[in-house]
């Protein structure tokens, strides 16, 4: 592995390494599992990696942007799989962006009941969140990720080379992500270099994930921010992409936590300063959503287990918080522009 940096995703007899560096899908024939046969890369039109697994494979592209991330593509990929003679010992490989590594994922953990799957990262949005941590699924017209599995991979390839060409709003994407562990660690990633950043932001994830793997207590942290961002892809079609919902939906959940009384002006500015100032992005609200409708689509969140339920920064740091008043939450969208 010289010239990589390495992460262990600690899950007992399941962990699994995350090899990071430029020129990494060098590595993908040496961590496929030892029982695969054959392999199945799941990708899309246009992807700028080319994988070599070692071992005969076919290759499935599914389409692009959040319509394709479905059931419809789900039973798709199974019947090719199918029709491949891909056995539950063999492989599924994910090459892309978190779409492909959620839908491609999903697929490995519904086929046979579950096929080991690999995830070639080839955005920074994918390399520091989607691809790491098992959660896998897909979208309903009702609402974001609404379907799907816990399915942890046997490995994560981020190959750095891939990022050459990510057009400017997919890294912007990745860096709405990435303002998000700023908040939960308080790591200054921006002075890093960027095999350092990406590796921290995987080292983050990965101890919060051995911690609580299947979201029943502190994982939920990583959804700072998520709950308005959901809604927002949702009410717009996913016109607004997953990062660039996060950077409004971090500076939202302090507005509402400060309605709440969890924190002062202060610390709202610092959210602005962060996610507005040092990482650049865009914090308004998209002209024309009704407050209701976010609401709603709020309150079908996957965390809401009680009511209304939001990751929300306090004086014990960022918590969830669960059964919130619909008061403050519009008085946020208020203020929210």
């Amino acid at each position: 592995m010289s010239g990589f940096r390495r992460v262990e995703v600690p899950l007992g007899d399941r962990s699994y390494p995350v090899v990071i560096g430029h020129g990494a899908v060098a590595e993908l024939a040496t961590l496929l599992p030892t029982t695969a046969r054959r392999a199945a890369v799941v990708t899309q039109t246009g992807i700028p990696l080319e994988v070599d697994p070692g071992i005969p494979f076919d290759v499935i592209e599914i389409g692009v942007g959040e319509t394709a991330k479905s059931l419809t593509t789900i039973e798709q990929l199974c019947r090719s799989f199918a029709r491949s003679g891909l056995s539950r010992h063999d492989v599924v490989i994910g090459v892309g962006g978190g779409m492909v590594t959620d839908v491609a994922g999903f697929a490995a953990a519904s086929y046979h009941r579950g096929v080991p799957v690999v995830h070639v990262a080839t955005t920074l949005l994918g390399m520091v969140d989607a691809a790491i941590g098992g959660k896998t699924g897909v979208n309903l017209p009702e609402g974001k990720n609404l379907v799907g599995a816990f399915w942890q991979p046997s490995a994560v390839v981020c190959d750095l080379d891939a990022l050459d060409s990510l057009p400017e709003r997919e890294r912007r994407c990745g860096l709405g992500e990435m303002a998000k562990y700023h908040f939960l660690t308080g790591d200054d990633l921006l002075s890093m270099s960027l095999p350092d950043r990406v590796a921290r932001c995987v080292e983050i994830k990965a101890e919060i994930v051995a911690a609580d793997e299947r979201e029943g207590g502190r994982r939920a942290l990583l959804n700072y921010g998520h709950t308005l961002a959901h809604a927002l892809e949702t009410a717009t079609e996913h016109r607004i992409a997953h990062g660039e919902a996060v950077a409004v939906g971090l500076v939202y959940a302090a507005r509402l936590a400060r309605q709440m009384g969890r924190i002062d002006t202060a610390r709202v500015d610092e959210h602005l300063a962060v996610v507005a100032g040092e990482y650049d992005l865009d914090v308004a609200l998209p002209a024309g959503l009704l407050a209701e409708q976010l609401v709603e689509l709020m309150h079908r969140d996957k965390k809401a287990l009680d009511g209304l339920t939001f990751v929300l920064d306090g004086p014990a740091g960022v918590e969830v918080v669960a059964g919130v008043d619909e008061g403050p939450v519009v008085a946020a969208l208020d203020e929210m522009g």
